[in-house]
């Protein structure tokens, strides 16, 4: 059984054999791909899953807290699973390599900021968007 399968058992979401095709193709994506992107991947295991269908359940897992939505400079929402655990992201704006960090010191300041502006900081997102350094 997959993470985003074993998040749907938890979370009571039904896995039809087409969700759990999606379902395996988002657990074992190590970028962050867009709905036309994981058709194309599910396409190669069952041509009968319509684009639909991957937005339903695309959509079923986001509401559902299964995947999370990045809206990415670039015009299409990308998704990964949920992450047990916080992450930040940096963008290469000439290939869309999206890399993901976590950096304590930017953790430390961003509670700073929040503190010195008299609030306490309960979630964030950041996202840095870069451009290789040519050697």
């Amino acid at each position: 059984m997959n993470s985003i399968e074993k998040k749907c058992k938890i979370k009571g979401v039904r896995l039809t054999d087409q969700r759990r095709v999606i379902a395996e193709i988002m657990s074992n994506a190590t970028d962050h791909p867009d709905v036309d992107e994981l058709h194309k991947r599910v396409n190669k295991i069952d041509k009968k899953i319509s684009i639909a269908t991957v937005y339903r359940t695309v959509k079923l897992f986001e509401e559902s807290g299964i995947v999370e939505k990045h809206d990415f400079k670039g015009g299409k929402a990308r998704y990964e699973q949920s992450p047990d655990e916080h992450h930040d992201h940096l963008i290469d704006i000439n290939s869309g390599k999206i890399i993901e960090f976590v950096d304590k010191d930017i953790e430390i300041l961003q509670n700073k900021v929040a503190q010195k502006l008299g609030y306490k900081l309960v979630d964030h997102k950041l996202e840095l968007y870069g451009s290789k350094i040519k050697k």
